[in-house]
């Protein structure tokens, strides 16, 4: 889940229902300024509900001194059989007030292009 132009640090991960994780996306250019600090968006959460090949919620919540981006969000990823193919979908509930929607589906739209590559071998073939 990482938009183009950044990085990952996976700081903590328990992916059943009731685990926690902390992740950290780090802007390629540092001109970008992040949520949390420098150029880097921190945050935290945990898994609300796990049903292994349907769906995961979560809770997430920015790790930031900036009262507009703070608060909990639910993230729901479902996974739907459409045709023999696997549909994933996404909502996103509770945004904080300086996180626009168009920014969160752009976010979102560059995420799942990546993943269809990986899943697809194309981003591994290109990657090296």
């Amino acid at each position: 889940m990482v938009p183009e132009g950044m990085t990952s640090s996976i700081h903590e991960y328990d992916g059943r229902e009731g685990g926690t994780f902390r992740i950290s996306l780090t802007y390629d250019d540092p001109e970008n300024a992040g949520k949390t600090s420098g150029h880097t968006d921190t945050f935290r959460g945990r898994f609300t509900k796990v049903v292994p090949n349907s769906e995961v919620v979560q809770v997430v919540e920015f790790e930031t001194d900036d009262s507009t981006m703070q608060g909990e969000m639910t993230v729901t990823y479902r996974l739907d059989n459409a045709d023999g193919e696997t549909v994933v979908t996404g909502s996103h509930e509770n945004l904080p007030r300086g996180l626009s929607v168009e920014d969160n589906e752009l976010g979102w739209i560059m995420s799942m292009d990546k993943l269809a590559k990986l899943v697809e071998g194309g981003w591994l073939s290109s990657a090296g």
